[in-house]
This record gives structure tokens, C-alpha cells and sequence, in this order.
């Protein structure tokens, strides 16, 4: 068999792996327990290297444009996986010709929208994970990607400090472009509120649903998404008497975890009323911060979590006269990290440390509300550890749900 491997870093070990076979018949020792979504394709997690790679059967020519629209995409910084190879020129032991491979690195501690729904959650679940796609689909079409197949099944999650952050993980359908009309950002709307509607009829279906409506539900992606697009691209008018709102608008877009890297700025003809509409934003704008101060890169939601707690401690320490980055130092030295260090080892692998060190800040805000007064937070590590993290599930690598197995009415 005369394998041909495209990968940017192709790791020699992929030479082991069966090829000859198909996807659904490659031994259970070679494959890693992984939840897995629905897909119109045969998916498999696979071990390789003491990794967890995804390998998808695919059409050849469909395989390598999807490899490029995914590395295009990371080279642009949007939230997808890693594309890693692709493997043709795959036949079986007869000589008869089998499909081409994908293969994607897996996005730890992600999970697929019906793994989720397998757990016991809040019951704003579902428009929790819609917020999520409507941020990613926002900062898709900024790119210049028309996604083509919007829907949660086509999406991973990442808990983000009790919120989600979401990355496309199937780009076959997509296209990458200049810039997208209104009607092709609109499309890919109604693609997307079409699709999530049948993904909650069958959640619905299988009593997985908490209470949601799914066609009021799939509504809202419409809603938040026109909503986060207003505040990124529309103009907004004042007078000059005003001028304090141009740093206000800059201020807004920092809240919702933008970064203004360029605004357009006009005036009228007899220089009373300005007009501001932002040109190049880019998402990110907590997690860079903490970054550049701490070294830790997290989700966007979790960096302000960490961000607000720094800013804690600072004025408890009464530095505020300080330098920011000596005291974001102490702060990681002293607070950040001996909290996630002292989780034992056989419980690190249920969340994430920036996830954790979010949950222990929750659960020591509650432990202070029932006390009466302030609660160390080590105690509240403890007290955490002790009685919540127990019952959390395996989510960087094994959840034994196959939400394969779960019931379904249709493949979206």
C-alpha cells in the first residue's frame, strides 16, 4: 500500500496505524474513549503518540480542501481544531480502494453538544451553548468564512468560567472569502436556527432537554447573533459635546472581549456631529491581557474570571500603586497556582486548572454567603475538593458516554 501523507508535521507513527482497514473496523486498543457526536461520516478518536488524534473517512478532494480551510482558519486565530493530515491512497487487503482520512488534533476537555446534555446541568444549558455559536459564527463571518452547515453538531465546547466557548470543528461545507455579503451571513443564519431547532426536537425526544423550547431557543441564535454584530460593525452617531463616547464604545467592545485595532472616526461637514463605526476587531482582549501578565492562556471567560481575582487580591494587598506584572506574579506564585496544584493528581484530568480555579471561586462565594463572612480560599479548595470535584466527570479524556448511542430522530 502506497500511502500519500499530507501534514505540516507529520509524525512517523501515523505509518502504524491499520489503513488497510475501514475506519469502523480499526481494533478497540487503538482507539481512545472519547465521546463522539453525530456525524454523516465514520469518526474515530485514536491514540497516537501518547496523543488523542480524530480521524474522519472522507472523499479524498473533500478531505484535503477541508485540511486547508482549517489551517487558513487557524492561521486567521479562529476558534477551530488543528488540522494535522491527511492520509490517501488507502486500499484493504483485496486491493479495493478505501476513502481518505482526515485527521484533527482533539481539542482537550472539549465535548460534543449531546455529551452535555448526557450530564446533569443547569437548565439554561442549551442557550448557553447558543451565546457560544453565535460568538463563534460572529467571528467567523468577520473572517470572511461562510460556514455553509452552522449547527451545534458541527461544534465542540469548552466550559468557559460556567459559560461556553465553542469551535467549529467541521468545515467541509465552508468557504473562505474576502468578505461576506448580507445575504450570505444571513443564510448561514437560517441554516443554523433550521438545524439547532431539529438538534433540540431530538434531545427533546430522547428527554434530555431541561425544560427548553426548542423552536424559542433555536431563535436565539438570530437574536444574539444581530445583537454581537450591531455592537462590532454598527456606526454610531453623536455630538461633538460627546466625545467621551468614543472611548465608551471602545470601553463596550472590551467588555464583551473585544480589542478595537482600528476605528473609523468622521465628522460632518460643519464638524457638529461625529460618526465612529469600529473597522478591525478582534476577539480576545482578556485572555491577552493575562497572557501578557501571567503567561496563562485560557478561554476568554475565564481570563476575566482570573483578571477580576487578580485585581482582588491587588487591592487587598493595597498595591494598587504597584506594577501591575510584580503583582501578577504574586498572584500566580502565591494564589493561582498552589490552588490548582494542590488538586490530587487522579482529579486533575475532570477540568481544566483556569475551569477549577473558576469553580473554586464560586463555591467559596457560596460557602460565604451561608457562613456569614469571608472564607479563605484555601478552605474553600478543600471544602471543594472534598465534596464537589468527586462527582465532576472525566472531561479531558474519558466521559464513557458514546452519544452515538443515544437516541436520535435524524442526522442534521
Amino acid at each position: 500500500m502506497a500511502l500519500d501523507i499530507i501534514a505540516a508535521r507529520p509524525d512517523p507513527a501515523l505509518l502504524d496505524l491499520p489503513w488497510q482497514l475501514p475506519l469502523e473496523e480499526w481494533p478497540e486498543e487503538r482507539l481512545a474513549a472519547l465521546p463522539r457526536g453525530i456525524s454523516r461520516h465514520v469518526v474515530r478518536f485514536v491514540k497516537l503518540s501518547g496523543k488523542v488524534i480524530a480521524v474522519k473517512e472522507i472523499k479524498a478532494d473533500l478531505a484535503i480542501r477541508e485540511y486547508h480551510l482549517l489551517r487558513n482558519l487557524n492561521r486567521l486565530g479562529m476558534p477551530c481544531v488543528q488540522p494535522f493530515a491527511v492520509v490517501q491512497g488507502r486500499v484493504n487487503a483485496k486491493g479495493k480502494p478505501l476513502d481518505a482520512c482526515l485527521i484533527t488534533r482533539h481539542l482537550q476537555f472539549s465535548l460534543p453538544y449531546r455529551a452535555l446534555y448526557s450530564q446533569t446541568l443547569r437548565p439554561d444549558t442549551a442557550t448557553r451553548l447558543i451565546d457560544a455559536l453565535a460568538v463563534l459564527l460572529v467571528r467567523l463571518h468577520l473572517a470572511g468564512f461562510w460556514w455553509g452547515d452552522v449547527s451545534l453538531s458541527n461544534t465542540l465546547f469548552v466550559r468557559d468560567a460556567g459559560a461556553f466557548a465553542a469551535y467549529l470543528v467541521d468545515a467541509e461545507t465552508g468557504e473562505l472569502r474576502e468578505r461576506l455579503s448580507n445575504g450570505q451571513r444571513e443564510h448561514d443564519l437560517e441554516i443554523a436556527r433550521i438545524n439547532i431547532a431539529g438538534e433540540l426536537f431530538d434531545l427533546e425526544a430522547g428527554g434530555l432537554l431541561h425544560g427548553e423550547d426548542p423552536i424559542e431557543t433555536s431563535e436565539r441564535i438570530v437574536t444574539r447573533y444581530h445583537e454581537l454584530w450591531a455592537e462590532l460593525t454598527d456606526v454610531e452617531e453623536f455630538d461633538t459635546a460627546e466625545r467621551w463616547r468614543v472611548e465608551d464604545r471602545i470601553r463596550r467592545l472590551n467588555d464583551i472581549g473585544f480589542d478595537v485595532d482600528e476605528l473609523a472616526i468622521v465628522t460632518d461637514f460643519n464638524g457638529t456631529t461625529i460618526s465612529i463605526q469600529p473597522k478591525v476587531v478582534d476577539a480576545g482582549h482578556h485572555s491577552r491581557r493575562l497572557l501578557r501578565l501571567t503567561g496563562l492562556d485560557v478561554e476568554e471567560g475565564q481570563a476575566r474570571r482570573l483578571l477580576n481575582d487578580l485585581d482582588s487580591y491587588r487591592a487587598a494587598t493595597e498595591r494598587q500603586l504597584d506594577d501591575e506584572e510584580l503583582v501578577a506574579h504574586d498572584w500566580l506564585s502565591l494564589i493561582y497556582e498552589p490552588i490548582t496544584r494542590s488538586v490530587p493528581p487522579a482529579m486533575r484530568g475532570k477540568l481544566e486548572p483556569a475551569e477549577l480555579f473558576h469553580e473554586i471561586l464560586e463555591h467559596r462565594w457560596y460557602m460565604a454567603e451561608l457562613a456569614g463572612h469571608d472564607i479563605r480560599i484555601e478552605d474553600a479548595t478543600v471544602d471543594y475538593v472534598a465534596h464537589v470535584l468527586p462527582n465532576k466527570p472525566e472531561e479531558k479524556s474519558i466521559l464513557g458516554v458514546d452519544t452515538t448511542e443515544m437516541p436520535v430522530l435524524g442526522t442534521i
